[in-house]
């Protein structure tokens, strides 16, 4: 059936009636509004007209409506106009705790120019006590700005009392509206604002489009400059096709509030009494009372809100805001009213729309407590998930994707720090060497190494999976210059969820790697978790002797990357349904490809140091190897290898949590030099199953680097080493 759409706190669809009112300024008038014949007079009077709409929806007078791209526009325009505006005043500026990213970043980058920023508290439901703005107020403040409505628990704040403290104090009065416009009553003479911030693709209005209000009088810095266009406010020729969608949308909006406020509630109450009935009483995050009518904030406790999301399958939502998807760690909203975290992880945000139905909301409280039920194995009455015979999408059933899905790697080194130390002689190699393996030195002659490593599903067949896994859990005892002799299975598996015959296949898909490398697998471990998850401990032998590690690397030594980067994206990618089949396919390809051949032509070279690229990304194990040396190293970008395709699906944000922590640990020891953003998470990418990283002399790395080419191997000598040093990269 269709998917059932409760994400309109996110966007809504544009409204036909709007889409109709655009279509003519898409296919027949196009005249420059700024022009003074009939084509420009035409557009002109359109524009004026949504400015007139809108006015009339906000109780304003048209002049003090400014157009915008959108919301994030228009608080950047409101905040930074006026802080600079002010700024002879004073430099101290008030928000709340529960602001969205469009002010919250506004503010940090005002910090950086002068400004002094305050941050005031909310109680458990979200709101702010008036008072405590009163009493943050300095003598220097010059602008407060809190949100008229909270996008992820609606908690509706009560801006007319804060307005009327700030005015009382000579300080303008923002809110960012973009979540209360056409569901609630928004009207700035009551609110008493000066400044008023809105999206229009929030209120069944086009996208990329937006106003702010600016009470007449009020002056503010503009950002935007060149011709006078919106007021001598904003420079550049009005974007007519989506002011005209918004103005329509405005006027729609104020035409139905009260019917749309009423069918909103009806909606959000009929899901939440839904729920309640099939899950018992549920913790509803937001004000009971003051708080809008279409969302409604549902805290699952000790769930995983991304896996829960990927269990509804057929419901679209969100965990937190749709901003924030992909990203690592709380919504600050959630910490700001102190929600504990057995909640907060699982907190799902459910918001209704003007087309939500009776039909959807009843279909939706099936698939959501099916999924709350077969995630929770404390449940008596399991819900049965998925049948054998069913097609399975292993990825649907994890939050987090493959390596992208260890711990982050500031943590982990935390963790490692507070380890003690080793002492015994024949350990070779120990946690102290930032090797992912350990070796025990069993005699003269042979030595004992071995590695463990586990993770989610990146693939949605079981029997990939199951080969992905083996093969990157072999990849440390080849990085280790060492043969792998045997393998223990490590699995975690939802039995609530999926039949024990996809656990077969992800046994079978290891089994055949393993035999691949030569070796058997003898057994392994399992337990009964709310996703599957799959790996090896895997034992290898090497003369004690010819052990490599990250530690060895040396002065004027080159690196050899023998496998292409991009396998955390990609994944990433095709889990949200944009990667396209043939970077798929060879992403697939790289992660199933064992470590071997580039192990057994490595060991023919004089090799200085070895690592292999996973989880942490390339930065993460360089740095590694470097710290453990003694050395920098510079990487030249344009050397690198990337998996076709994936440089664009990067630009378009298909970015994993996990590497986007790699990046924040990175910062510190990286010099990223002139890449942009999405090349940044390129070299940060938290890889599957990566290449070897080889350390080794330039002469030497040119016939390894021929010897991988031979065998059709995609490999690059990709940067250099200095020193001493104290493991710094750079980008060039």
């Amino acid at each position: 059936m269709d998917q059932i759409y409760l994400d309109y706190n996110a966007t809504t669809p544009i409204d036909p009636e709007v889409a109709s009112e655009m279509r003519p300024f898409l296919d027949e008038y196009f005249g420059n509004p700024s022009s003074s014949h009939t084509f420009g007079i035409k557009t002109r009077m359109a524009v004026e007209r949504a400015r007139s709409r809108i006015a009339a929806l906000i109780n304003c007078r048209p002049p003090e409506v400014i157009f915008t791209s959108g919301g994030t526009e228009s608080n950047n325009m409101a905040i930074k106009g006026a802080a600079f505006a002010m700024r002879k005043h004073g430099n101290h500026i008030i928000i709340s705790a529960v602001e969205h990213p469009a002010v919250t970043e506004v503010t940090r980058f005002l910090e950086t120019q002068g400004f002094e920023i305050t941050v005031v508290k909310v109680d458990k439901y979200g709101m702010i006590d008036p008072e405590d703005v009163k009493k943050a107020l300095r003598p220097e403040t010059i602008l407060v700005s809190v949100m008229h409505a909270n996008n992820e628990v609606g908690t509706i704040q009560p801006i007319a009392a804060i307005a009327d403290i700030a005015r009382r104090h000579g300080a303008l009065m923002h809110t960012d509206a973009a979540q209360s416009l056409g569901k609630i009553p928004v009207d700035v003479k009551e609110l008493d604002v000066d400044l008023l911030s809105v999206a229009g693709h929030k209120l069944y209005g086009p996208k990329g489009i937006g106003f702010l209000y600016i009470r007449h009088g009020v002056k503010i810095e503009k950002l935007m400059h060149g011709a006078d266009h919106e007021q001598n406010l904003r420079a550049g020729t009005e974007n007519v096709l989506e002011i005209v969608g918004l103005g329509k949308a405005c006027e729609i909006a104020g035409n139905n509030l009260e019917n749309n406020l009423i069918h909103l509630s009806q909606m959000k109450i009929r899901l939440l009494k839904g729920m309640t009935a099939k899950l018992g009483k549920l913790r509803v995050n937001g004000h009971p009372s003051r708080s809008l009518p279409n969302t409604l904030s549902i805290g699952f406790e000790n769930l995983n809100a991304v896996s829960l999301l990927q269990a509804m399958e057929g419901v679209a939502a969100s965990a937190g805001a749709a901003c924030h998807t992909g990203t690592t760690g709380d919504s600050s909203v959630l910490g700001a009213m102190k929600v504990p975290p057995a909640f907060s992880q699982g907190t799902i945000r459910f918001s209704t729309g003007r087309y939500t139905t009776e039909d959807e909301i009843d279909r939706a409280v099936d698939i959501i407590a099916n999924a709350v039920l077969s995630l929770n194995p404390e449940t008596e009455d399991k819900a049965e998930y998925l049948q054998d015979g069913e097609a399975v999408k292993l990825t649907h059933f994890t939050h987090g994707l493959g390596c992208a899905c260890k711990m982050r790697p500031a943590d982990l080194e935390i963790v490692l720090a507070n380890m003690p130390a080793v002492k015994d002689p024949r350990v070779l190699i120990g946690a102290d060497k930032r090797d992912d393996a350990a070796v025990y030195r069993l005699n003269d002659e042979m030595a004992l190494v071995q590695t463990v490593d586990f993770f989610t599903p990146v693939v949605d067949d079981p029997y990939t999976f199951g080969s992905i896994a083996a093969a990157n859990s072999l990849s440390d005892i080849y990085a280790m210059g060492a043969k792998p002799i045997f393998a223990l299975n490590i699995a975690a598996f939802p039995v609530n969820r999926l039949p024990l015959s996809v656990l077969e296949a992800i046994l079978k898909g290891a089994s055949d790697k393993a035999a691949e490398a030569g070796i058997p697998i003898l057994g392994g471990h399992s337990i009964e978790d709310s996703e599957p998850k799959f790996g090896m401990v895997v034992s290898g032998l090497v003369h004690p002797g010819k052990v490599l590690s990250n530690a060895g690397a040396k002065k004027g030594d080159v690196l050899v990357l023998t496998k292409p980067l991009g396998t955390g994206i990609i994944a990433t990618a095709a889990k949200r349904g944009i990667a396209d089949e043939a970077s798929l396919k060879s992403a697939i390809h790289i992660m199933q490809m064992l470590n071997k051949t580039a192990a057994e032509m490595m060991l023919k070279r004089k090799v200085n140091a070895c690592t292999d690229i996973s989880g942490f990304g390339l930065t993460g194990h360089l740095h590694e190897l470097v710290s453990a040396s003694g050395v920098d190293a510079e990487i030249w970008f344009d050397h690198l290898p990337f998996i076709e395709g994936v440089q664009s699906l990067a630009a378009a944000g298909a970015i994993p949590g996990g590497t986007i922590a790699n990046t924040d640990f990175a910062a510190s020891f990286t010099d990223f030099g002139s890449l942009s953003h999405s090349e940044i998470y390129l070299v940060c990418d938290a890889q599957t199953s990566g290449g070897l990283l080889v350390s080794l002399p330039p002469d030497e790395a040119e016939l390894l680097l021929k010897d991988l080419t031979t065998k059709g191997m995609v490999a690059a000598i990709v940067g250099k080493l200095s020193g001493p040093g104290d493991g710094k990269i750079r980008f060039v």
